[in-house]
């Protein structure tokens, strides 16, 4: 069996012919403003799937810019030949969807960025409604803006990533949701500011990032599907997920019995 490789794209005219005799190259799309934990932690299970189904290939990592993010869903009008997304119908429709949830159901449990000296208004919110009467702010184009805009949460979709960091911090927005696999990593990154995340309270819905192929390479599909499969089934999976984020699940700041977890409709999953 063939190792699979990463090859990074410079998007030059010198790309390996040896590798391209060799093997298959696989180009998936890497959001060139998220490079973190996350991010390696799907690189590296997608390698350990094709692997597992003995499937040949590159890898190589495209990098995408915000303008190009827009049209990543639609595959067929693209080089890229996958990506990786959280779920929705319309990318679904455009893209073969590998339906095995990535990171186990904890994208869609969500833990509250809010600014130190809020933390106290959220004390006593215990219900949807109550929440409703709080801003928050999510990607323009993220599923999870229409799941919180369903359920009657008050959101503020924008395009900058690092504004909605902000803005929370600022306090100009009451909270900003990320997941509980990422929001102790982004704390890191914004050291400087007065984030942190409220202790008595989270949302949830149900969700998944999933791996999405182009249709013109059902194969290529079919071996992730093999692969994710044969890892849960053998318990590497799991493994990889601890390794790379039990710490950050076991930090996070919610006591049982004095959490309340608030769950979301998602009629979009």
């Amino acid at each position: 069996m063939l190792p699979i490789k990463f090859l990074v794209c410079v998007l030059s005219l010198f790309t390996s012919f040896a590798l391209i005799a060799q093997d298959q190259i696989i180009s998936v799309a890497q959001k060139q403003d998220t490079q973190n934990a996350r991010e390696e932690y799907l690189s590296e299970l997608l390698a350990r799937a094709l692997e597992s189904a003995n499937y040949p290939g590159v890898i190589r990592m495209t990098p995408i810019s915000e303008h190009q993010k827009r049209k990543l869903i639609n595959l067929q009008s693209s080089d890229l030949d996958m990506y990786w997304s959280m779920s929705s119908p319309e990318r679904e429709a455009l893209a073969l969807a590998i339906k095995i949830p990535l990171f186990k159901g904890y994208i869609g449990k969500r833990a509250l960025l809010t600014n130190r000296q809020n933390v106290a208004r959220f004390k006593n919110v215990k219900t949807l409604e109550q929440l409703g009467e709080f801003s928050a702010v999510q990607g323009h184009n993220w599923p999870d803006t229409r799941i919180m805009s369903y359920n009657g949460l008050h959101v503020r979709p924008l395009t900058n990533y690092q504004a909605m960091f902000t803005l929370t911090s600022r306090g100009r927005i009451d909270y900003f949701p990320r997941s509980f696999i990422e929001v102790n990593s982004e704390l890191i990154e914004n050291k400087q500011s007065n984030l942190v995340v409220v202790p008595n309270l989270y949302i949830s819905y149900p969700t998944g990032i999933y791996y999405f192929v182009t249709k013109s390479k059902p194969e290529l599909a079919i071996a992730i599907e093999k692969g994710l499969k044969l890892m849960q089934g053998n318990g590497e999976f799991d493994a990889l997920f601890n390794e790379y984020f039990a710490d950050d699940l076991n930090k996070l700041p919610y006591t049982k019995g004095k959490t309340v977890e608030i769950k979301l409709d998602n009629p979009y999953f």
